[in-house]
């Protein structure tokens, strides 16, 4: 059915810390709404509050028809201990749509009053959400998506690349009123990435969607929603990403040359005023220095002059008073990332000679590669592949079935991991840090993390509880606190905002050691210089 989801003056906040208020929002069928801000900005609890998961301070939700079905699809699946099938179902609403079905129909058995309008409600609801083909539909996408696991299989065993596609399949086999999105890209490869481009742009129902994927929002999205954490707004910009790049970017210039109009009208009037009192008390005093009686004619004519002083003084302050005040625009806090270099290695960094590596029933290699100094290696291929390991198997972390590898004199390796397992723990963040940097002191620590936005708050909280985004900023803290001349970044971009990815485009451009970059990030691609592609495909490695 077709859907419209109505929010009016929301607001929400963390204790005494306001993340947004007064947002007005209208999700229509065949919207495509982006909502964009830093993070911490409140994307994913205004994401929640739109699912009903949550009650907002002030403001109201409207869903009309108040029968329609919202889905909401959180930032990290949770894996629990069901099967593919099971996952399937509880992701698309079908299990819980099964569930009141049952119970309508034990009602209706028992012949309960309203029992046959309760059934006929659970039916609809259940046919409407695809319970009736689910299984079949779900074998042809787990085809379709290269799955590679049956559906019977625990979600708990399935690969990293595995998990991803049957978050994808979940999406793909949705069929909700109203879709709501939190970071659908994460884990995506580039085959996963134009099938959800294309499930988005053709779905009638309305969708609110947070994504860092600069592509995705670009192909996708019709209208963008930013909470600006900075300048605590809200603003909706229409006519796509592209546009609402450059809107921002003409508000905000204007913003900033009206209030310095305003800033230098007020200086100008409150210099006029300073000088005209100055005159006026020049002029009292002169009048009130003692002179002959025939002088009373001047020091009479002295005061009025002074008088009249004072009356423009007047005036001009009142002028002050009645300029409209122009606030200044808050300045927006910035990441500022560098890469701390260490001194080069040896011309060789790291090389796999006839190296294979088995892991249950997937086989890489046999492969032979040498990666030398300052290479810059973008290395591609679909989820499961096996390109995380291969990285592995280069920096010697996994155990090698067949070959050989080595690490060159003098590496110092620097890397983000794809689950950004070092920040997954329950000791506090300050801890976790500080194993692998012992030679810096807690001041230090937490100085560095609050440069990259993870304040006093953060550093004492376990580790586990940072948020996606937290967890990578707190991997590219651990770059900037020691020396680095092999950098290896598997899939850098989950979870970071949009400004931050800008920022490590920025750091990466600067660094002049060896690069091992996996990123199914499209615009990271084109914007990071690499020396050398190297793809892997069905766990076989070539140079492109």
């Amino acid at each position: 059915m077709s859907a419209t989801l109505v929010a009016k003056n929301l607001a929400a906040g963390h204790g005494d810390r306001v993340l947004f208020s007064g947002l007005d929002l209208v999700v229509a069928p065949g919207d495509v709404i982006g909502l964009v801000g830093v993070n911490g900005a409140g994307k994913s609890t205004l994401l929640r509050l739109l699912a009903g998961l949550g009650a907002p301070e002030e403001g109201s939700l409207r869903l009309s028809p108040a029968d329609a079905t919202v889905g909401y699809l959180p930032q990290e699946p949770d894996r629990q201990a069901e099967s593919v099938r099971d996952f399937l179902a509880r992701r698309t609403g079908v299990t819980a749509a099964q569930a009141a079905l049952d119970e309508a129909t034990q009602a209706l058995v028992e012949g309960a009053p309203g029992a046959d309008d309760a059934y006929a409600t659970g039916l609809e609801r259940w046919l409407a959400l695809g319970g009736a083909d689910l299984d079949e539909r779900a074998e042809e996408a787990a085809v379709a998506l290269g799955l590679g696991v049956g559906l019977d299989q625990d979600m708990r065993s399935l690969s990293g690349g595995q998990a991803a596609r049957a978050g994808l399949a979940s999406l793909l086999l949705s069929r909700y009123d109203v879709f709501l999105l939190d970071e659908p890209t994460n884990d995506l490869d580039l085959d996963g990435l134009e099938r959800l481009e294309k499930f988005v742009s053709e779905l009638r129902a309305g969708t609110v969607v947070v994504s860092h994927d600069r592509e995705f929002l670009t192909r996708t999205v019709t209208t963008v929603l930013e909470l600006d954490l900075a300048q605590r707004s809200v603003a909706v910009y229409g006519g796509g990403y592209a546009a609402y790049l450059e809107e921002r970017a003409t508000a905000r210039r204007h913003a900033r040359e009206e209030y310095e109009e305003f800033a230098d009208t007020k200086a100008g009037l409150e210099a006029r005023a300073r000088m005209q009192r100055g005159w006026m008390d020049k002029g009292v005093r002169n009048a009130m220095r003692k002179a002959p009686d025939h002088d009373k004619i001047a020091r009479k004519a002295r005061s009025e002059g002074s008088e009249k002083q004072a009356a423009k003084a007047r005036q001009t302050e009142r002028m002050i008073e009645r300029l409209d005040v122009v606030e200044e625009p808050r300045k927006e806090w910035e990441l500022r990332m560098e890469i701390a270099p260490a001194p080069r290695s040896g011309a060789v960094v790291a090389t796999l000679r006839a190296a294979t590596v088995r892991r249950g029933g997937f086989v890489l290699g046999p492969v032979d590669l040498q990666i030398d100094w300052a290479d810059r290696v973008a290395i591609t291929g679909a989820n499961g592949s096996g390109k995380s390991t291969l990285l592995g198997a280069l920096l010697g972390r996994l155990a090698l079935d067949e070959g050989d590898a080595a690490l060159g004199p003098g590496v110092q390796v620097g890397e983000v991991d794809q689950a950004r397992e070092l920040f997954r723990g329950e000791e506090p963040l300050l801890d976790a840090f500080r194993a692998p940097a012992p030679e810096l002191d807690p001041a230090a620590i937490r100085t560095l993390l609050a440069k990259f936005g993870l304040k006093a708050d953060h550093v004492m909280r376990p580790a586990a509880t940072l948020s996606p985004g937290e967890r990578t900023r707190a991997a590219l803290a651990l770059l900037q606190a020691r020396g680095v001349n092999l950098l290896v970044l598997d899939e850098p971009t989950n979870h970071l905002d949009l400004a931050a990815i800008e920022q490590l485009e920025s750091a990466l451009a600067s660094y002049t050691g060896t690069l091992l970059l996996v990123t199914h990030d499209r615009r990271m691609l084109d914007a990071v210089h690499t020396t050398r592609r190297i793809e892997v495909a069905e766990g076989l490695v070539r140079e492109r």
